[in-house]
This record gives C-alpha cells, structure tokens and sequence, in this order.
C-alpha cells in the first residue's frame, strides 16, 4: 500500500514538471515572437524593409495567431508591390480580428490593385459597415465601383463620403462620376469645388481641362493645362492635352513641339510618335509624318492603324508602291478595316495604269507532265485527274479557267500557282484560259491519251514462291539469288527488290528480272514494281530456312509436294472431302523433310493442261527439284479404260471436258528427266492401264539404307480403285495419313504405305488400290522414301 501512493506521488510531480515545461515553453516562443516583431518594426522605421519582412515571418511562424505581425508584413508587401502576397496576410488577419475595419479597407485596396474588383467590393463593403464613419474606406470603395462601371452606386458612395469630409479628393471623384453619368454640367462643378478646397490638385484640374476641350472650351482648357505645367514642367498629361489645343486652334508647330517634349520624357511609346505624326501629316509635312510613323511602326508591328496613317503619307508625297505595300500590309492586320479597303483600292487605281503591259500569260502543267509537249496520258478508269500548274505573268490574273471552269490560283514570288480536280469523264482534251487584269489572254490546249491502270504482277520463279508466297531456301548463304517475271500491259519503269535494282529490259514487255540480294537476319523481302504510268505494286515474300536443314541429310533431294484440291464444282456435287483430306496430309507431312508444298485449288481444264505443261515444268527446273510427289483430291472417272480428274468447269457425260490423265503423264515426260523420283496418287478413280505398268507381285519392303533406292530413278501411280465419283470420307487418304503418322522409322517407302492402305481398303470393302508404274516414264528400280525430320 506504501508503496503504491510512492508511485502515485511520483506520477503527479512528473505530470506537473511537464506542465510547467510546456507552460515556459509557450511563454519562451511567446518572447521569442514578440521579439521578432520588435525587430521587424524597427527595420521598417529604418526603411530595410527586406530585413522587416523576414523578422515578421519569423514571428508568424513561431505564433500562428499574431495577428500585429500578419498586418505589419501585409503592409510592406503592398509597399513591395507584392500584392497577392499582401492579400494572403490581410486575409489572415481578418480570421482574428473580423470586427477590424482597417484590415478589410487594407485587403479591399489590394484586390483593386490586382483588378480583382468583386473580392475588393466585398470587402470594403465590410470595411464601412463596420466603421461608417471612416473616409478612406468609402474613398476606395468609389475606385471599386468606377472601376466595375456601377456608376450610379458609385454616386451614393461618393454622396456618403462628402457627408463625412467635404474634401478636394471627394468632390473630384463626384466630378469623374458626372462625367461617366455624361452631367457635364455637374462634373464641371465640382471640379471646380475641388480646385477650389485645393489649389494645387493636379488630377482635377487635368480632367477639367478635358472637359472644357471635350466642350470647346479651348481657352478655359488651355488656362487648366498651363496652370499644371507651372506646377510641374514633366505631366505627360498636360502636354498632350494643351497640344490638342494648339491643333484645335491650327498652331501645328506649338503642337508638334508639345508632344515632342513628351516624347523625351517617355521615349519607348510609339502612340507619341503616332500622334506626332498626326499632326505632321495635318500640317502637310508628310515625309516628317513618314519617319514619325515609322518609328511607330518599330515598336509596334502589329498595329494596323500605324501602316493606314503612313499609306496616306506616302500618298501624298506620291510614293504609290510604298503606300500600296501599307495597305496590303492592313488587309493581312485587319481583315475587315472598311477605310483602309476603301484607300486600298483608289492606290491600286493609281497603281494600275502605272504598270499596264501586253504580254500574255504563260501556262505550264507540272502534274501530271505532259509528254511530246502537250499530251496528257491519264489513267483509262480516271473520272477526275488533280491537275498541279503555273502561270507566269508581271500583271494581275483575273482568272484561270479549266473546260471553262473558274480555277483558284495563289500568287507567288513572281507567278501564280494552281491545283484543282477537273472532271474528264466527257473530255479528249484539257482547255486552260488564263486572262490577266489588261485583257490579255492565253488559251492551252493539252490532249488527254487514256493508258491502262492494273498494277504489275510479280511472279518469283526461283527460288520458288508458293501462293502464298512463302520462300523455302536450299541453303544457309547470306545473298540469293532471285529470279521472276513481270506481267503488266505496259512497259515497266522500275523494279526494286529490297532496295536493289533489278536486272531486265526495258523495251521488254512482261519481263524477266534477276537480282542478288543480302538475306543475312532477314526473313522477308519486297519486290516493288512500277510500270511506265505509276501503276505500282509491293509484293513481299517471307523466307523458310528449314529447307536448308532438310537438304543438308536428305538422300531424296529437294522434295517437293502438289496438292490439287478440287471442291466446288459448277456442275458436279460440291466436296468437303479434299479440303480435309489436303488438310490431314500437310499435317502428316509435317515431319517429314519436304522442302515446299503447293496447293492449286478448284482447277478448270485449261489451268490443269497449263500447270502441269508449263507452270511447273518451269518451276522443278528452276528451282533443280530432286522428288515430286503430286496428289490429286477430287471427282475423278474412268471411263472405256481410261482415269479422267473432273476439273470444277467439267460438264456431265462429256468426256472432252474431264482432264485425262494420260495428257498429265505426257506433260510429266517433259521434266522426268530433271527427276530423280515421281510419285502420282490419285484418290479419285484408278487411272487405267495406258497410265501404269501393274505390279505382278506385292511389292517388297525397301529400306531407307539401299542406296540404289533412292539414287535410282523411280516414277510410280498410286491409285484408289472403282469407277464413280469421289465421296467426302476417304478411307484410302486416311490410311495413307496414319502410315506417315505412326510411322517409328527414320523413313518409309511408299511400298509400306500401298501395303497398309491396300489392307484397310479391302477390310472396309471396298475395291483393291492400284500401284504401279507410271508407263512412258524412265524408272530404275528407285523408289519415293519419306524421310523424317532429324530431331
């Protein structure tokens, strides 16, 4: 128990040692603020106000609520001119002491310095509610009101505050504010009133001197502004009034000497100058007006009224080119000056007769150039051609017309220049009329030659490009080498492969092009081609290095693959099948070295006899193919012991329209001998005993490691069997897939494959495939491996 009220003994005398540290602290911050702003007031007696500011910010920032220090920093920042600084402070201080008149009238006059006269209304309106009494409050509020143009408010204000003190500076303002309520009568009184309270009122006497001149009251006038000047020999104001009055009365040089003494005295204005000019140019001494004028124009180029005063000058004094570039100087500064259009256009009569001449204007169409002088070749599809030209003339165009059409033109340095889409669908030829403001007249006559408007076609032949323009290299080497051809109806202009000019004739048409280019970290390149009439084509091609690894390993060669994938049939039903069956085979041959694969879709009669006589003969030379292996998915019929591929264009129970396959083994007899081996399959119908030799025996198992297999030629036909129309569900592609597929060897003879899909064929029911030797072509015992990819 003793112990307890040990602790609770020590706990109150700590409790209290703590308050009375916070107590001195308080009251030693309190000092030290007090301190500071003994300081700032002792700076500010001895004018260092700098050194003030700083001791009363010191004090504020040590206490927060001194209001004397908030109010004493506020003042200087007035005096600094730092008025938004000020206003902060004042602001303040009225938070502390909001019955404080002075610290509204004080903000109130801050705010009407930096023109914020809705916060200085406010303001002062607090200011004299709460000292009604007090003058200078309503004295501001009157600048407020004048300032805000409440000028009949500002009368009442006015009203109070000569009640409270019928002083010069009052009875001045109600003077100002008669004049703004235009009673002049009143205004003149009262400015009288305040000159007369005080004498030496500089500002009353000014603006009545004003009020006399605005009245014609020259000499009352002239009596207020010499009155002023004996007072103060530098008032710019008095100056320039009493020069007006001298002007009035025409006693230019008593003027001109006037503002020529403000003029020392505010040397940078141009407005005096200006006015100095005025006057110059009113006492016809125009080249004096010019130099005036001039130096205006110095200080201030963008003043439209500078150039309209000197054009007149330089009117006067006859210089017509001068004057003339004034006003087109205005028209550029002021668009819509009415006067200075007016003067504008009596210079340019002037002007005109000065500069007539007889020449006629020259025309010259830049775009599109014409060629042999005057002809214009034009798109033959071309409704519109936008039409870029020149006109060359010393004078004035008054118009340009195209097929009696008006043409904007713009003037340049020493021509005109014009662009316009002119309509050609009705016209052989382009008639330009070019009239100038003497009359004098050019007609041209430029005839329209239609040309062809299809880009070039761009066809790579080696390497070969697929349709979809896919590019398989042979080789890893850091340049190929292209060639191609062009097909256009016109003759080519250029022709650039990745930046490289192409190697052709130009008095060619449709053609051949080679070039060498760098293909080192690329995997694209572009052919641009652009005929002799802008027609232009991109093409670009995308580059497959996996063949250069195929080749590297593969004893087949370079292998190619053929699809041809026969679905919609104008006459004959439509298929799904050969689409999925292709599909299913390109998957299949995915891991399988073969270097390209194309597939031609929905073939006529003339695109097969085409492709496989020219086409492709063309492209296994060019591009040295080793195997080839040709796959056909379609109709296909056999009829009085002949197999027929039904092209799409095929008419029923007409033989002359199916593509017989014997014209494919006579197309094929031309590039054999380019081949090492050739494989046909055909999941149609089988092909006939004029295309192949049958086996006499099942054929033996070959292996990927005879030599002689795959060096020996070979051209084999592997056939489904039966007489009618394909379906969409083929057992035999589907076989043929899984063989590739399922597939655990480094390779399989096409002998493996024959025997797997024979098997499953007849276990469906269905007739036996047929496989054999293509008849009429070389073939050595070889025989078609596909061999996988090496992983």
């Amino acid at each position: 128990m003793k112990t307890q009220k040990m602790k609770t003994r020590k706990s109150s005398f700590l409790t209290g040692i703590l308050i009375v540290s916070l107590l001195l602290s308080i009251n030693v911050k309190g000092q030290s603020a007090k301190k500071h702003f003994k300081a700032g007031e002792d700076y500010t007696e001895s004018k260092n106000f700098e050194f003030a500011i700083d001791e009363f910010t010191k004090a504020v920032a040590l206490d927060p609520d001194f209001t004397k220090a908030f109010v004493e920093r506020g003042k200087l920042y007035d005096k600094a001119g730092n008025n938004e600084a000020a206003i902060e402070d004042f602001s303040k201080a009225t938070v502390f002491e909001p019955k404080n008149e002075d610290l509204f009238y004080y903000l109130g006059k801050c705010y009407n310095k930096v023109g914020k006269y809705n916060q200085a209304l406010g303001a002062l309106n607090k200011a004299t509610n709460l000292a009604k009494r007090e003058l200078l409050p309503y004295q501001e509020k009157i600048l407020t009101l004048l300032a805000l143009e409440k000028f009949e408010r500002a009368l009442e204000v006015v009203d109070t505050a000569l009640v409270i003190k019928d002083n010069s500076l009052n009875n001045y303002y109600k003077g100002v504010i008669s004049v703004k309520l235009e009673e002049f009568d009143n205004a003149e009184k009262f400015f009288n009133k305040s000159i007369t309270k005080s004498r030496y009122f500089i500002a009353a006497r000014l603006d009545l001197a004003d009020l006399y001149r605005n009245q014609g009251k020259l000499d009352n006038a002239m009596i207020q502004c010499n009155y002023v000047l004996n007072l103060d020999k530098k008032n710019i104001k008095a100056y320039y009034i009493r020069s007006d009055l001298y002007v009035k009365q025409l006693e230019y040089p008593n003027g001109i000497n006037d503002v020529s003494r403000i003029i020392i005295l505010d040397t940078d204005n141009p407005k005096w100058y200006a006015l100095r000019g005025s006057y110059y140019q009113e006492f016809n001494q125009h080249l004096n007006a010019i130099n005036d004028y001039s130096v205006a124009i110095s200080f201030d180029k963008e003043n439209p009224d500078y150039y309209f005063v000197r054009a007149k000058s330089y009117e006067h004094a006859m210089n017509y080119s001068s004057a003339a570039k004034d006003y087109e100087t205005i028209t550029q500064l002021s668009e819509y000056d009415v006067n200075a259009k007016k003067l504008l256009e009596a210079t340019k009569v002037r002007l005109f007769e000065i500069n007539r001449e007889n020449d006629k204007p020259e025309i010259i169409i830049v775009d599109p150039e014409p060629t042999s002088g005057t002809i214009l070749e034009l798109p033959g599809d071309k409704e519109t051609v936008l039409i870029k030209g020149k006109v060359w003339d010393n004078s004035d165009l008054s118009y340009l017309k195209i097929n009696d059409k008006d043409v904007r033109f713009d003037k340049k340095d020493n021509h005109y220049e014009f662009i316009t889409d002119v309509d050609i669908r009705d016209f052989d030829e382009l008639v330009i009329t070019a009239l100038d403001v003497y009359d004098n007249k050019q007609t041209g006559i430029f005839p329209i030659k239609r040309t062809e408007v299809e880009p070039p076609l761009v066809k790579i032949i080696a390497p070969y490009a697929s349709d979809n323009n896919l590019i398989y290299l042979e080789s890893n080497d850091p340049t190929l080498y292209i060639e191609g051809q062009i097909t256009d109806e016109s003759h080519i202009r250029s022709i650039f492969i990745e930046g490289v000019t192409a190697s052709y004739r130009m008095d060619v048409e449709n053609p051949k092009f080679s070039a060498n280019i760098d293909i080192m970290n690329k995997n694209k390149f572009t052919v641009i081609a652009e005929d002799m009439f802008g027609n232009r084509v991109e093409k670009e091609f995308t580059l497959n290095r996996e063949g250069a690894i195929i080749s590297q390993n593969n004893p087949m060669g370079k292998t190619w693959v053929v699809f041809i994938e026969n679905s919609k049939y104008e006459v004959f039903a439509s298929l799904e099948g050969p689409v999925k069956d292709v599909s299913l085979m390109k998957a299949s041959f995915a891991k399988y070295q073969i270097h390209n694969i194309i597939t031609k879709q929905n073939m006529t009669k003339e695109e097969l006899e085409r492709f496989f006589s020219i086409e492709l003969r063309d492209l296994l030379r060019s591009n040295h193919v080793n195997s080839l292996l040709v796959w056909y998915a379609g109709h296909g019929k056999f009829v009085n012991e002949t197999g027929y591929w039904i092209p799409v264009d095929a008419q029923r129970d007409d033989e002359f329209t199916y593509y017989n396959i014997n014209t494919l083994k006579a197309a094929m007899q031309s590039y054999s001998s380019s081949l090492t081996h050739t494989l046909v399959v055909s999941d149609a119908c089988e092909s006939g005993p004029t295309f192949y030799q049958a086996m006499r025996s099942t054929p033996k198992e070959r292996s990927c490691d005879d030599w002689t297999a795959t060096r020996s030629k070979s051209s084999q036909v592997f056939s489904s069997a039966g007489y009618e129309l394909a379906v969409d569900n083929s057992q035999f592609t589907r076989t043929f897939a899984n063989s590739l597929a399922n597939n655990p060897n480094s390779c399989i003879p096409i002998e493996n494959i024959v025997s797997q899909v024979t098997i499953a064929v007849i276990k469906n029911n269905q007739q036996r495939p047929k496989f054999g030797k293509i008849a009429g072509l070389e073939d050595e015992n070889g025989t078609f491996f596909f061999m996988l990819k090496e992983q």
